[in-house]
């Protein structure tokens, strides 16, 4: 049974992001980090020193472990934003500016 029939939610169409130039499915209502996630990926930053991989964490805009480039504007937290038709979603390394 597929887990929507449950709950009796009637989603609108699809539409597509981007996440690092590859076209990605979400739904509306959906975040930038759930779209991610059910896409597969479960990182999409990289810490400053170590370059270690990070996604969600709190998935509730506390911890900050999310954070994208999105349309250019780096340092948004994915588990917050809506997912937005055609959005240009980015790995951020580091502080998602050329100064790192």
């Amino acid at each position: 049974m597929n887990p929507l029939d449950l709950v009796r939610a009637r989603p609108g169409a699809a539409f597509t992001l981007t996440f690092d130039g590859r076209p990605v499915e979400a739904l509306p209502g959906q975040t930038v980090a759930a779209a991610l996630w059910s896409a597969g990926d479960m990182s999409w930053r990289t810490t400053r020193g170590s370059g270690a991989s990070r996604g969600v964490f709190c998935g509730i805009g506390v911890c900050h472990d999310c954070l994208v480039t999105v349309d250019g504007r780096p340092n948004q937290r994915a588990c917050l934003l809506p997912a937005e038709p055609g959005a240009d979603v980015r790995t951020q390394e580091g502080t998602g500016h050329d100064d790192d």
